[in-house]
C-alpha cells in the first residue's frame, strides 16, 4: 500500500469514526446530564461502568457497521430480521424508529435548556431553533449529512475534553473527597446499581441507533474503514465520557443540581469559554438529533414520495412541543425506558456477532 492509500484509509477511519460518534454526543452527553445519571451517581465505581460500557461499544459497533458494509448490496436488506429473527425482528423493526419519537424531544429540550442556563433566554426559543436546524438538516439528504455530522462530531469532543481535561487538572486534588453526586435523587439515577446502568446505556447507542449505524456501514469506502471506524469511535465516546465523569464529580455539588453540568463546568473556568461550548453544545445536540430525524423519517410511508417533507415538518413541530418539557426529568424517565426495551435487541446482535465470527 502506498502512502496515498494509507493517507486516505486513515481517512476513511477517522471519517466513519466522526459519524459514529455523531450519534452518541448528543443531548445526554453534550450536556453532562446523561454521564450524571448513567455514571457519576455511582461514585467511583463510575469508572468500572465505564470500562464495562466501552466492552459493549466496541463490540457492537464493529458487529453492526461491518455487518451494514457486507450486506451494503442488498436491496431489502433487514438488519433487525438478520439479527433477531422474524418475529422479534419485526418488533424492533417499529420499535426502534417509535423510540426516536421519544429520543428526539429530549434533544430539542436539551437545546433550549442549555440556552436558557447560559443567557438566561426562554426555553422554547432555543428549543424551536433546533428543531428548524434538524428539519433542514433531514431536507439536504443522507450523504450531505455524514459530511455534516462526520466534522461536528470531532468538533464537539475536543470541546468535551478541553472543558473536562482542564476542570479535571485544576481541581483533581480533591479527587479522593469526591465520592459521588450524593444530592442526585435516588428517582434521577438511570439505575439501582452502576452494572444495570451500564447495560442500560449500550441500548440508547445501539437499539435506537441501530438503522443510522448500518446505513453508515453500507456507506463505508472499505470493510477496514467500517470495522476500525467503529473501534476509533468507541475508543474516542469512552475516553470523552470518562474526562467529564471525573470532571463531573469533582464539583459534585454544583454540577448535579443543574439541567447541563458541562455546561456550568465550561463557565466556571471562563466565561467566554462557556459562551463558546453553549455553541459548541448545540451542535452535539443537533449531530445526534439529525440523525435521529433521518432515521425515523426513512421508516414513515411518505419516505422517498412528495410529502416527505412535510411529514419531516410534521415530526419537527412535535419534537419542538414535546421538548418543551423538563430537559432532566426526560432523561431520567425516557432513557432507562429504552435501555429495558432494547435489551434483547442487544443480546441478538452479540449472539449474531460471535456466531459469525465462529463461521469464518
Amino acid at each position: 500500500m502506498d502512502d496515498r492509500q494509507s493517507e486516505s484509509s486513515v481517512r476513511a477511519v477517522v471519517k466513519y469514526a466522526g459519524a459514529f460518534v455523531a450519534w452518541v454526543i448528543g443531548a445526554g452527553f453534550a450536556t453532562g446530564q446523561e454521564i450524571l445519571q448513567f455514571f457519576s451517581s455511582y461514585g467511583h465505581l463510575s469508572y468500572a461502568a465505564i470500562l464495562l460500557t466501552l466492552a459493549f461499544f466496541v463490540a457492537l459497533g464493529r458487529i453492526m457497521l461491518t455487518t451494514g458494509y457486507e450486506h451494503r448490496n442488498e436491496e431489502n436488506f433487514s438488519y433487525c430480521h438478520y439479527y433477531c429473527g422474524r418475529r422479534l425482528g419485526t418488533f424492533y423493526l417499529w420499535f426502534v424508529p417509535a423510540s426516536l419519537v421519544l429520543l428526539m424531544p429530549v434533544l430539542v429540550a436539551a437545546a433550549g435548556s442549555a440556552l436558557s442556563q447560559y443567557f438566561g433566554a426562554a426555553r422554547w426559543l432555543g428549543s424551536a431553533l433546533m428543531a428548524l436546524m434538524v428539519l433542514a438538516a433531514y431536507l439536504v439528504g443522507f450523504e450531505r449529512f455524514v459530511k455534516i455530522v462526520s466534522l461536528t462530531g470531532p468538533v464537539v469532543i475536543f470541546f468535551t475534553l478541553l472543558v473536562g481535561t482542564v476542570t479535571v487538572v485544576r481541581d483533581f486534588g480533591s479527587f479522593a473527597a469526591a465520592g459521588g453526586c450524593a444530592s442526585v435523587p435516588a428517582g434521577m439515577k438511570a439505575a439501582p446499581n452502576w452494572i444495570l446502568s451500564s447495560l442500560l446505556y449500550v441500548p440508547l447507542t445501539f437499539c435506537c441507533g441501530s438503522a443510522y449505524y448500518n446505513a453508515l456501514g453500507k456507506s463505508a469506502a472499505n470493510y477496514a474503514a467500517a470495522k476500525w471506524g467503529a473501534v476509533l469511535g468507541s475508543a474516542a465516546v469512552m475516553v470523552a465520557i470518562a474526562i467529564m465523569n471525573t470532571a463531573i464529580l469533582l464539583n459534585a455539588g454544583d454540577a448535579s443540581s443543574l439541567a447541563v453540568p458541562t455546561l456550568f463546568l465550561a463557565k466556571k473556568l471562563l466565561y467566554l469559554l462557556g459562551a463558546a461550548f453553549s455553541a459548541v453544545l448545540f451542535l452535539g445536540v443537533f449531530s445526534c438529533c439529525s440523525a435521529m430525524m433521518w432515521t425515523f423519517c426513512n421508516r414513515l410511508p411518505t419516505a422517498g414520495t412528495s410529502k416527505d417533507k412535510y411529514a419531516a415538518a410534521a415530526v419537527s413541530a412535535a419534537a419542538f412541543l414535546l421538548g418543551l418539557l423538563p430537559f432532566a426529568r426526560l432523561v431520567g424517565a425516557v432513557y432507562p425506558f429504552i435501555g429495558f426495551m432494547g435489551l434483547p435487541f442487544i443480546a441478538c446482535v452479540l449472539w449474531k456477532g460471535l456466531k459469525s465470527l465462529k463461521s469464518r
